[in-house]
Order: C-alpha cells, then sequence, then structure tokens
C-alpha cells in the first residue's frame, strides 16, 4: 500500500491563479459532485464486500493440509510478521492489525494513493497537460467528461496497468508536452511525482519529436532571423546578468568562509562589508556637500601652513590642521562663483561687499546652513536605513523554521546543477557540508538537566565570572577617566610654557589613545577566561554572552571619552591653549581610530600568526586559535561609532575609515585562512546578524546622534574659526538662512515658520525618533504574532494525526464487534 503524501502544488489551477471567486467557486463544486460520486461508489463497494463476508466458507480447507506445509506456512506466517512490523514502525497508523475492510477503506484515502502507479501518474498528467492546452478556453463541468479522464482523488489504477496502455499513455502525454511552450512544459515535468530518469526519457522523446517535426516543415528565413534574433538578445542579457552577479562585492572570498568556517565567521564579514556600505555612503554625501565646495572656494589661511613632517599621519595634526579635513578650516560665508565687473577683472569670493548685479550673476552655496544641513540630513538617513535593515533582518532571522525540516531541505534541495566548473563545485560542497554540520549540530543537542546542587553550583560560578567581569570594567573605566584627566592638566601645564617642542607635544597626544586601545584587547581575553570558567554548553550562548560583555566595555569607555570631550575640553577650551576645539576634538577622534587598526594588526600579528608559528613549531600541535567573533565585531562597532561622531569635527573621517575596513577585510581573511580552525562544535547563528544590525542601531548610532545633536543645540562654537564662528549655537546657522530667504522673498515665511517648530524645537526630534522605535516594535510583535500562528498551526496538524488515529481505531473496534456475533451465528448453524 502506497504512505505518500505529496502534496501537489502544481496544479493547474493553481499553478496559473484563479482569475476571479467565481472560478474558485466552480472549481469547489466540481470536486463536491466528484466527492460524491466517489463517495457513493465507495458505498456500494462497502456493501458488496459485507455481503461476500456473510457467504464466507467457515471451514478452512488448508487446516487439512501435511505437516511439512505446515511448517512452510509457519515459517512464511513468521516472515510475514517480521514484514508487517517492519511496516508498522515505519507508519504510525498501522500500529494494530487490520481487517481487510479496513485496509481496502485506507488504501481509498486520498493522502494514501498518490504516487502509486507510475502509469496511471502519466494518465493523470496527460489530462493536466489538456487541461493546459484549454486554459485560456471556457472550463468544462465535470460531468462531462469520460470516466477516465477525471481527476481521481481515491488514487490511481489499484490494478497495475498493462504495458501497451502504458505505452499508449507515455506517447499521448509526449505529444501533449510537445504542444506546450518551454516554460509549460518544464513546469509540468518538474511536477510529476516520478524519478529523474523517467522525466529525462520524456523530455529526450518529446524534443526528439519536436526536431523531427521541425525538419520536416521548413521555417521560412524570416522567421529564422526572428528566432536568432530573440536567443541572440537573450542570451546577451543572461550574460549581462551574470557580470553584474560577478560584480557584486568579495562574492567568493565569503563563500569561501562561509564553507570552511561556517555561518559565524561569516556573519563578521557580511556586518564589516555591511559598514563599508554605510561609510561610503557618508562620504558621497559629505564629499560632494562639503569638502568639494570648500576645495574649490579655499578659504584665505592667516597663518604659514606647517610643513609636512610624517608624525602627521600618526598625530592627524600638524600638517593637516589646515586643510580640508577638519572643521576649523571651513568657510563661514556665502561661497559663490566668480563674476567679471565691466573692466574684466574678476571679483573675489566672500560674503560682503558685492555689488547686487554681480551678486545676481553668482551661484550662491550658503556653506554654515550646508554644513548643518549635510550632516543633519547624512544622520537621519543613514538612521532610516538602520532601521529598515533592522526590521528586514528581524523579519529574516526570527521566522519560524524547525531543524530537521530546513536539515531535510538543505540535503535534498540545496544543490545548484547549473554550477559545473570545478572550483565552484568544490566551493558549493564545502558550503553546503558545513550547514549540514551546523543543523546536525542544532538537531542532536540536548538539554542536560541538571540537579539542584549542580544548579546552585553553576549559579555561583557564573556570579563570580560577572562579578569579575564588571569589577575590571569598572577599574580600566576610572582608569580611562583619571588618565583623561591627567592628560588635560597636562596640556594646562604645556599651553603655560612655550618652550617645549611642537613634534615632543603632538606626540604625548599619542598616550590616551593607546592606553585605550590596550585596554580594549586586554580585557577581553579576561572575559574569555571567565566564560571558559562558566563552561557554557551551547556555543552560541557563550558567544552572545562575551557580546554581551565587551559591548559594556565599550559603551563605557565611550561615555568616559564622550564626557573628556565634551565636557572638558569644549567647556572651557582658552584654558588649554585651543582657539578651535572642535578641530582638536577631530584630531583625537583621528587618533584613536588610527590607534584602534594599529592595535588590530598586532594582535592578529602576535595573537595569531604567531601563535600558529609556537603551537606547530614548538608545542607540535595542529591546534589552531579559533576566530573569536564577539570581540571583533564589538571593535566593529567601536570604530563605526568613533567615524559617527568625528564626521561633525573631521569631514573626511569617513574616508579614513573606509580604507580602514578594506584593509582590514583582506588581513583578517588571510590571518582566519592561515592561522584559524573552524569551532570544535560547529553551530547556527541565524540571528546573529540582526543582533549585529541591532547592536549598531541602538547602543552605537543612537549614542553617537545624542552626542552630535548635543554638540548642535547646546555647546557654542569656537569664534575663530568653522562655519558657525560667531553663533551662539550651531543650529542657529538654518535660522539666519532662513530669515535671509523670507527677507528676500517674503512669500517664504511658511518655510521659516516650518524650521522654527520642527527643526528648532527638539520635540519633533522625539517624535520621530518614537515613530521609528513604534514601527521597530510593531514589527517585531508582527513577526512574533506570526511566529505563535504557525506554531499553533503546526500543533493543530498534530492533533488531526492523532484524531485520525483514533477514528480508524475506533472504527475497527466497531467492525470487529459486528464480525464477531455473526460468525458465531453461522458456526452454530453449521453444528446443527
Amino acid at each position: 500500500m502506497a504512505q505518500r503524501v505529496v502534496l501537489d502544488l502544481n496544479h493547474p489551477l493553481i499553478e496559473f491563479g484563479l482569475e476571479s471567486p467565481v472560478d474558485e467557486e466552480g472549481v469547489h463544486d466540481s470536486f463536491s459532485q466528484l466527492i460524491a460520486e466517489q463517495s457513493d461508489h465507495d458505498a456500494v463497494e462497502l456493501q458488496q464486500l459485507q455481503r461476500q463476508l456473510r457467504e464466507e466458507d467457515p471451514y478452512d480447507v488448508s487446516s487439512l493440509s501435511s505437516p511439512g506445509r505446515d511448517f512452510r506456512e509457519r515459517r512464511q506466517g513468521q516472515r510475514n510478521l517480521e514484514r508487517e512490523e517492519d511496516v508498522r514502525q515505519r507508519d504510525p497508523l498501522l500500529g494494530e492489525r487490520w481487517s481487510s475492510d479496513t485496509m481496502r477503506v485506507l488504501s481509498s484515502m486520498p493522502s494514501r494513493t498518490i504516487g502509486r502507479s507510475r502509469g496511471a501518474i502519466i494518465s493523470q498528467y496527460y489530462n493536466r497537460t489538456m487541461q493546459l492546452r484549454r486554459r485560456r478556453q471556457s472550463r468544462p463541468a465535470i460531468r462531462d467528461f469520460p470516466h477516465s479522464a477525471r481527476p481521481s482523488i481515491r488514487g490511481y489504477g489499484l490494478e497495475a496497468d498493462t504495458t501497451d496502455a502504458e505505452v499508449s499513455k507515455r506517447d499521448r502525454l509526449v505529444n501533449n508536452l510537445q504542444n506546450l511552450s518551454v516554460s509549460d512544459r518544464i513546469r509540468m515535468l518538474r511536477a510529476m511525482p516520478l524519478n529523474l530518469t523517467e522525466k529525462q526519457n520524456l523530455r529526450e522523446l518529446t524534443l526528439q519529436r519536436g526536431k523531427s517535426q521541425n525538419s520536416a516543415s521548413q521555417i521560412p528565413c524570416c522567421s529564422q532571423l526572428k528566432y536568432y534574433i530573440i536567443i541572440g538578445a537573450r542570451h546577451s542579457w543572461y550574460s549581462w546578468l551574470s557580470f553584474l552577479h560577478s560584480l557584486q562585492l568579495w562574492q567568493v572570498p565569503l563563500k569561501t568562509v562561509s564553507g570552511r568556517f561556517g555561518t559565524g565567521v561569516l556573519s563578521y564579514f557580511l556586518f564589516l562589508k555591511t559598514l563599508l556600505l554605510f561609510n561610503v555612503f557618508l562620504f558621497l554625501v559629505t564629499g560632494a556637500f562639503l569638502v568639494l565646495p570648500q576645495a574649490v572656494h579655499p578659504p584665505a589661511l592667516h597663518t604659514e601652513r606647517r610643513s609636512f613632517t610624517g608624525l602627521e599621519l600618526l598625530t592627524g595634526a600638524g600638517y593637516f590642521s589646515d586643510t580640508v579635513m577638519y572643521y576649523g578650516y571651513y568657510s563661514n560665508y556665502t561661497l559663490s562663483s566668480p563674476c567679471r565687473d565691466d573692466d574684466g577683472g574678476q571679483s573675489v569670493s566672500s560674503s560682503n561687499g558685492t555689488s547686487p548685479d554681480c551678486t545676481s550673476k553668482r551661484l550662491l552655496y550658503n556653506m554654515p546652513f550646508a554644513y548643518f544641513s549635510t550632516i543633519g540630513v547624512s544622520f537621519f538617513i543613514t538612521c532610516i536605513i538602520l532601521v529598515y535593515s533592522m526590521s528586514k533582518s528581524f523579519g529574516q532571522s526570527f521566522r519560524i523554521d524547525n531543524s530537521h525540516s530546513i536539515l531535510a531541505m538543505k540535503v535534498f534541495c540545496s544543490w545548484d546543477f547549473k554550477v559545473i566548473k570545478k572550483s565552484s563545485v568544490k566551493l558549493m560542497s564545502e558550503n553546503i557540508c558545513t550547514q549540514v554540520k551546523e543543523l546536525l549540530a542544532e538537531v542532536n543537542h540536548k538539554h542536560v538537566k541538571n540537579t539542584g546542587c549542580q544548579k546552585l553550583w553553576r549559579m555561583m560560578v557564573h556570579g563570580l565570572a560577572w562579578t569579575i567581569c564588571l569589577a575590571s570594567t569598572i577599574a580600566c573605566v576610572l582608569a580611562i577617566y583619571h588618565f583623561s584627566d591627567h592628560m588635560h592638566q597636562n596640556l594646562q601645564h604645556t599651553s603655560r610654557n612655550a618652550m617645549q617642542d611642537p613634534l615632543l607635544h603632538e606626540a604625548s597626544l599619542l598616550a590616551l589613545p593607546v592606553v585605550v586601545s590596550l585596554i580594549n584587547r586586554l580585557l577581553p581575553g579576561l572575559f574569555n577566561l571567565a566564560a571558559w570558567m562558566e563552561d557554557y554548553d551551547s556555543p552560541s550562548v557563550r558567544t552572545y554572552v562575551a557580546i554581551g560583555r565587551n559591548l559594556m566595555l565599550k559603551v563605557s569607555v565611550l561615555g568616559v571619552l564622550c564626557y573628556h570631550w565634551l565636557g572638558r575640553v569644549a567647556a572651557d577650551p582658552e584654558i588649554i591653549g585651543l582657539k578651535c576645539w572642535e578641530s582638536f576634538v577631530g584630531q583625537e577622534l583621528y587618533r584613536f581610530l588610527l590607534m584602534e587598526f594599529i592595535f588590530t594588526l598586532l594582535e592578529t600579528l602576535f595573537g595569531e600568526f604567531l601563535w600558529r608559528l609556537f603551537s606547530e613549531k614548538v608545542l607540535k600541535r595542529r591546534r589552531k586559535p579559533v576566530f573569536d567573533i564577539a570581540r571583533n565585531v564589538l571593535e566593529l562597532i567601536y570604530g563605526q561609532t568613533l567615524a559617527w561622531l568625528g564626521v561633525l569635527f573631521t569631514p573626511v573621517l569617513p574616508a579614513v575609515q573606509i580604507c580602514k575596513l578594506l584593509l582590514l577585510f583582506y588581513i583578517k581573511m588571510s590571518s582566519v585562512m592561515m592561522n584559524c580552525q573552524a569551532p570544535r562544535n560547529p553551530y547556527r547563528v541565524s540571528q546573529m546578524t540582526t543582533v549585529f544590525i541591532t547592536l549598531l542601531c541602538f547602543p552605537s548610532f543612537l549614542g553617537a546622534s545624542v552626542c552630535v545633536t548635543f554638540t548642535m543645540w547646546s555647546l557654542t562654537p569656537s569664534s575663530s574659526c568653522g562655519p558657525f564662528r560667531g553663533l551662539k549655537t550651531m543650529i542657529q546657522a538654518g535660522k539666519r538662512w532662513v530669515e535671509a530667504l523670507e527677507k528676500d522673498n517674503p512669500n517664504l515665511s511658511v518655510l521659516a515658520r516650518a524650521h522654527s517648530y520642527l527643526v528648532e524645537n527638539p520635540f519633533f526630534l522625539f517624535v520621530g525618533a518614537g515613530m521609528f522605535l513604534v514601527i521597530i516594535y510593531f514589527h517585531s510583535q508582527v513577526v512574533d504574532g506570526q511566529r505563535k500562528i504557525i506554531a499553533l498551526l503546526q500543533e493543530q496538524i498534530e492533533n488531526e494525526g492523532e484524531d485520525k488515529k483514533f477514528l480508524i481505531t475506533r472504527l475497527q473496534s466497531i467492525h470487529e464487534k459486528k464480525k464477531t456475533p455473526a460468525r458465531r451465528l453461522t458456526s452454530q448453524e453449521t453444528r446443527s
């Protein structure tokens, strides 16, 4: 008896869609008639079976056979019992011995008859191809079909088809397939529940007959030319798509990492690629609207440009201070294109002293308003992209997926047969193998039930580990706070002592970035030691705990640094001899970003490369270090936060971040391939990318946005440099620009009122942020509701299966009760 369940989703009515509810109602009516006819037919068959049972001979002649035959029959009976036990183990519905009537009813169930006979399948799909050919015509009623052509829900060919009938059905099916279009033919062949050999034979027969008919009928020259043009255009389009697909950034290296190290390490490089795209967008915006206009119209410098010594590459000061790299270089007037007066003399770009005729001929560019609006709009667009990416990642990662079903799909449906290149085939096989290992590890993962003493011991160990991590983090943060205060006092002393060497002064500015980068490298090692002491059962849980601890460290360090820059330096810049505190903060952020990259290179060299050589040459082991996902990802988030903080003070800082990320990708990729090994316990991190995007949005971008907004709304700009000199706050640049527009054109008073309500009033900023948070919350709630609904549907399917077993068991017991008195009555009559 067939025991497979095939859900035919490629039926013509499903495949091509129902055009209206009327068509759907007609289909339901047709199948209702069909089910009614089949039910009547089943009732007649059951009545006939009951009559046969009543007329059954009570005497069993086979019991009078010889002893040798009895022995052979017992052996055969034991084999049959073993066979039945094997079938029962495969099918839960066969847990008991069913009667012939029950077995016949079970064999008539729709879920038990699909895919029963190859000839029946061919006949079925012959009917479907006929329906495809007439799909644009009116659909006839089900009663107009002959009985053999109707789609049966009971099963096809309970008896084996003869060879001649099967061959004739095959020929008719091939003829119908030949008359279909290429896409319909491929779709129909895919939908057939036949093995690949049968499908290949049908396809070859269809193509052979098509070629013979095409050779017999001559195609006109115009038609051949049209076909050649269409085929050439299609090949060109596919080649262009393949070329565009090959232009994707780091496609082959990412596949290689995924195949060798799994999705955990791959998530790090994908996150690095995402940060690179964010910085490219930020650099294009600031470069087009700030750097390029100011570079075209450079301001007049009041001091001589310093000479380049090479130390500027580390400190960011010196020669770079008087360039477009920092805030202090930008003008505070309206840039304009030069115009010629009557004598042919060329005027100079300035904001004052221009005649109305010359001003009307110029292309005006208000640099203060451009600076303010560019920073604000770039942060706003970045926020929108982050929220969209996070909501999309939530929808993709928090799907309802069963590890067993994903494993089956990965084993049977993941291979791409269009891949023919040897290197691509090897890469794909490694990728699938790694993913299967991760899924098997998730399927075979068992939750160990600990006793009360073991739970108490584990809670004590976790408490001790977290106490160590919190204490070390607080100690390091306090050390950074006091060291930054010491550096601030040292700057005060240096500003009073004019005899100190400028190069030595610039070199001393590297002390704070070096100390902070050193702490950021050493303390995660202590966190890993605490995680080793805790001995987590799940590698994914260990990774998430490490991310939480490293995040706690990075957020605390950035908080202390922001207080140092905005609370000490910006509050009283004259006390440390600064004329432009914004440029000094920009230089500090450049130094921190550069030191973080240098320490990453040193860690890669000493922590991975030299450790591998020491382990192989000295310890004679083949053991390599495992790539630390949590620490490396938090370093990326830390660096990106510095880039977002510094874009207000250093508009070129996104370009530095782009160069850093490009170098970091190739260095980390080479180090991972050479010096690291795959995790011993592979694990699937389906939600890792979502966690990374969430951390990038809330602690990182939100904190940077708060600091930048506080600087624009509250702090007083420098009076001798930058585009906002002479203003109380940076936000007044937009207000002055709007007032100038309103003065030139009174019809634009609406714009002034909109600016005062939307930009100057922080209430609307909080409303916008609240709307984004509400959108994220609702999206997460919708996804959570879908998960609950799908879980309920799965539970309902399981309950229906149990109901099915219960009903069949009850039917069997009722049938046995009716059958036993009839046999007793028959035996009594025969005895009498």
